[in-house]
């Protein structure tokens, strides 16, 4: 090697990032805690902070924690939030586990604003239009319930997603997501179905 020449460094093969696994108090303190690892998490993953798949993602936690915490709280008894992605189109799964099996999410329409407080009801109608899939099925090692969200990173400016600015090949145009969907209640597999 003459001097000041740089080592070379052989290319590494992409990394599939492990999956993130961790429960959290049924309070909402610990849904918010679950949101704030999972922003760190999918920044590791890199999908940026403040990039529209890290926001619409971190929503998408966001919602089904505290879904979790509002409707499958059992006191003393903790919730779980799963996230995984695969190498391929980028796909981030979002799971969160709860312990109350008899109360099964459905999609509703939330109440017009002139037919009172309409506190809740709104937040699986922005997951469903979030993501690109969503459903629950029952949870496999005990008493509750799994529900889970998939989205896909297509939206430029994200490394491998095939976006300009990104590592992936090709450029893609972001699609947009459903709006807002009505009407629409989980089969008995747990996928959502237009009603």
């Amino acid at each position: 090697m003459t001097r000041g020449a740089r080592p070379t460094v052989p290319a590494t093969p992409p990394i599939t990032p492990s999956p993130f696994t961790m429960r959290f108090s049924s309070t909402r303190r610990g849904a918010r805690l679950a949101r704030r690892m999972a922003e760190h998490v999918l920044d590791a993953w890199g999908v940026p902070y403040d990039s529209e798949p890290h926001d619409a993602l971190t929503l998408v936690v966001a919602e089904l924690c505290a879904n979790a915490v509002r409707h499958g709280r059992v006191q003393g008894r903790d919730f779980e939030l799963r996230l995984t992605t695969d190498r391929g189109p980028r796909t981030v799964r979002v799971e969160v586990t709860d312990t109350v099996g008899e109360r099964v999410p459905i999609l509703r329409r939330p109440a017009a604003e002139g037919d009172g407080p309409a506190e809740s009801g709104r937040g699986l109608l922005l997951v469903a239009g979030l993501a690109d899939d969503w459903g629950w099925h029952p949870r496999v090692d005990g008493p509750g319930k799994t529900v889970w969200a998939q989205y896909t990173l297509r939206t430029r400016g994200v490394p491998g997603s095939g976006g300009p600015g990104s590592h992936g090949a090709g450029a893609t145009t972001p699609e947009p997501r459903d709006a807002a969907v009505t009407g629409v209640a989980p089969s008995a597999d747990g996928r959502h179905t237009p009603g």
